[in-house]
């Protein structure tokens, strides 16, 4: 196959996954993953993409679903410093909520040494939350691949029966126009009854979800306390956080 043609297929791969692994793209066209490096390096050279270390994605598309194995090593030192604003507001023998974000998975790592109950739906959560200081409660149900975390109205049911202090969640998007919005229903259902069953609720959301709208909505932004994130805002956006009630951290 020439370049060109393996390009527009990876393109076209894209539109549908919005996420590839070069693996799983060396495979497909059975050709070396230096090969697929400078397809991508060159696709991000065009604006086709986004590369990250294993593959690449993109953002476009209200129902976007990105690879739990790409969205680990993606804005990294931006979720570093939204854990440690998210540490600074947890204290000793708080019960939180922590859903199956890579944010999420970041501020667990800040927090592991602390007194705490912690009710999640994370796999790898539990796993670096597994200490004797920490009380912790995995909520299961259907199980998925491609997070690493339960999901669905099993899911909802068993977390329907704990109220928590603080939920730390991560949507998918937030505007001022239409609130917190998700990629998928099953996500949404998850996230707005976690905000619904804690005293305080907070967004964990970097600079690239502010301002857009995903396929599933979760809640108003008056439903929540606050917006931790990695950048400052627009004035339009501190008049709009500050008419609904929410901290911006």
């Amino acid at each position: 196959m020439l370049a060109i043609s393996r390009r527009k297929a990876i393109q076209e791969q894209l539109r549908i996954q919005k996420s590839v692994t070069i693996t799983e793209l060396a495979e497909k066209f059975h050709v070396t993953k230096e090969t697929i490096r400078r397809d991508l390096h060159s696709m991000q050279e065009d604006g086709e993409l986004l590369r990250t270390h294993g593959g690449a994605y993109i953002l476009d598309g209200v129902q976007n679903v990105i690879d739990i194995n790409l969205r680990q090593v993606i804005k990294t030192d931006e979720k570093k410093v939204m854990a440690q604003k998210c540490a600074e507001l947890i204290h000793p023998s708080d019960s939180i909520f922590l859903d199956g974000s890579t944010s999420a998975w970041f501020i667990a790592q800040q927090i592991r040494g602390m007194s705490l109950t912690v009710v999640t739906v994370s796999l790898k959560i539990a796993n670096i939350l597994s200490s004797p200081s920490i009380h912790l409660v995995l909520i299961g149900g259907l199980f998925s691949p491609k997070s690493l975390s339960f999901a669905g109205e099993k899911t909802c049911q068993m977390l329907s029966q704990y109220y928590m202090d603080m939920a730390f969640v991560s949507c998918r998007s937030v505007s001022l126009e239409h609130g917190v919005t998700d990629a998928n229903d099953g996500d949404a259902a998850l996230h707005r009854l976690a905000l619904q069953h804690s005293s305080l609720k907070y967004l964990v959301m970097d600079q690239s979800k502010i301002g857009k709208t995903s396929f599933s909505y979760v809640c108003d932004l008056k439903g929540t306390d606050g917006l931790v994130c990695n950048c400052k805002l627009s004035q339009k956006w501190m008049e709009g956080l500050a008419s609904s009630g929410v901290h911006l951290y």
